[in-house]
């Protein structure tokens, strides 16, 4: 089974498993396709984590994320005048693409450990042929498109590559070829994944970023490797029956994902909420959210950093930490909002395979299209998540080089002790782990079905992918009398939509002890679940 925010990529994944592929092989066949046919959310040049579950073993992640350019120094920006990286352009993209190199991570672990076999130009083969001869523009990518053209036509390679001829926004469903990006994967496939770090495409990419004027270079391409690590792990004995949920160490926020549902275990129990989506349980997840939310802001950072700061990311899942965020949640008031704000644009795609192995995985490029930079000669759109660095030297996050960035990405895995395991997950900035926790609490803590878990109306507290406002932003589809109440309990509440955007794309896979896989899909995006 598969499941994707874009039904081709959920067809490409499927038809590997159908040949016998396994489930990594699946999801680097769905990442190369939505690389290519959801270009505003995500890229090869972005960067990527990996959650992994196989029986008889204890889960285990991949960690690819790109590190800072070694010519990104404070000094650096200071000599261009500026007191904040931008956003977009060549000087927003400063971090090395870690997407792919996790992809070579991950395939050395099944051909070593799984014994898979289908080579690099079989599971790439999808998304050069979509880039080669068409895909369809969504809607969704006309509209941040259109949303953020004044800031994203001027930037080198963008409009060459997502705008016609006479500047206008291709409309949904006009076939769009890549010429450039077909070529680097069709070079790819011929000369290996490592090719786009150490080889032709890594060489070309370097030297466009040099004649744009940006910092990264091909050593910095070169030094790019992807690394396997231990997830963190959190202990809810009264979520259906126990369970013990993993999610990605820093730079990532996964840490934000698992405090908040730690934290709502202790209030949903404490103060016997007993049903979803009423105002005991959206104000105590919202409050809970909150407390993550003060330690992922002043703490998640590299883990080097985290380190010689004295933070240790576990510490903040011990009992004693976590009630003591539990006991600073009032049942009957809002603590006033906002902290510093998130901005993301992501994919999360699952896979799981006949063997019982499954993965949660997460690929992104930051912001919509990332730096917007367009490698012309390769037609890689290269991320920005290194504008997330602050340049004040002081800062838990300052830039430096070789440094990793802060991430918003974090894909979720829970195993039950009933024998049942989950891999879900959502895109959008600090929507990620909020949606998380509306998925899992409603499939786990309160008996919904997955796909009525997913579907549910859902709710984002503060920023995220196309939105400015820090509101508490609930889709329309939430009783007015529980928004009412939450707003006289001092929550600033905004109402969007019945099936808005801004809440991301969710999806999730079950697998029953008997071997019986359910599925979600969002129906805010364009996927599907496919299984066979």
């Amino acid at each position: 089974m598969v499941t994707a925010p874009h039904h081709l990529a959920a067809s490409s994944a499927s038809a590997v498993l159908r040949e016998g592929g396994n489930a990594i092989e699946a999801m680097v066949a769905a990442a190369a396709t939505i690389a290519v046919v959801y270009p505003h959310m995500n890229s090869i040049g972005g960067d990527g984590f990996w959650l992994v579950s196989e029986p008889g073993r204890a889960p285990w992640a991949i960690d690819a994320c790109g590190r800072a350019a070694a010519l990104a120094t404070l000094q650096f920006y200071a000599e261009r005048g500026l007191q904040a990286i931008p956003g977009r352009g060549p000087l927003a993209a400063n971090t090395s693409a870690g997407a792919i190199s996790g992809w070579i991570e991950a395939l050395t672990h099944s051909k070593q450990r799984w014994g898979g076999q289908l080579p690099v130009s079989r599971l790439l083969q999808d998304a050069a042929w979509y880039a080669r001869h068409g895909a369809p523009v969504t809607p969704s990518q006309v509209a941040f498109t259109r949303k953020f053209l004044p800031e994203l036509a001027p930037v080198p390679g963008f409009a060459g590559q997502f705008l016609q001829a006479d500047a206008s926004v291709p409309a949904s469903d006009t076939l769009r070829c890549y010429a450039a990006l077909a070529d680097t994967l069709d070079g790819l496939a011929t000369r290996g994944l490592d090719d786009f770090y150490r080889g032709e495409v890594g060489a070309a990419m370097a030297a466009e970023h040099e004649r744009l004027g940006g910092p990264l270079r091909q050593g910095d391409l070169q030094a790019q490797r992807a690394s396997t690590v231990a997830p963190l792990t959190v202990r809810l004995a009264g979520a259906g029956g126990g369970a013990a949920l993993h999610n990605l160490p820093p730079p990532t926020q996964g840490l934000a994902s698992l405090m908040i549902l730690a934290i709502f275990e202790r209030l949903r129990l404490r103060h016997s909420i007993g049903q979803a989506d009423g105002f005991a349980y959206l104000h105590a997840l919202v409050e809970a959210t909150k407390q993550a939310f003060r330690v992922r802001n002043r703490h998640v950072t590299d883990p080097a950093t985290m380190a010689a700061r004295g933070s240790v990311p576990a510490a903040f899942l011990s009992d004693a930490f976590i009630e003591q965020c539990a006991s600073a949640v009032d049942m009957h008031r809002a603590l006033p909002w906002p902290e510093p704000a998130v901005h993301g644009d992501t994919i999360w795609m699952g896979t799981a395979d006949r063997e019982g192995r499954m993965v949660s995985y997460i690929q992104s490029v930051y912001w919509e299209f990332g730096s917007g930079v367009v490698l012309g000669d390769t037609g890689v759109v290269w991320q920005n998540r290194g504008s997330s660095f602050s340049l004040d030297a002081g800062a838990h996050n300052a830039l430096a080089p070789g440094k990793k960035p802060f991430h918003t990405l974090n894909p979720a895995l829970a195993e039950f002790d009933d024998g049942r395991r989950m891999v879900y997950g959502n895109m959008g900035g600090d929507g990620q782990p909020q949606s998380q926790a509306a998925v899992f609490s409603r499939y786990a803590m309160f008996g919904r079905s997955l796909q009525a878990a997913v579907s549910a109306p859902r709710w984002l507290l503060g920023k995220t992918w196309g939105q400015e406002t820090t509101t508490l932003k609930f889709e329309s589809r939430f009783d007015p009398a529980v928004l009412k109440a939450l707003a006289e309990a001092g929550h600033d509440v905004e109402t969007l939509d019945e099936y808005s955007d801004t809440m991301g794309h969710a999806g999730a896979i079950v697998r029953l002890p008997g071997g019986l896989l359910l599925g979600a899909a969002d129906p805010r995006s364009d996927g599907v679940v496919a299984a066979h």
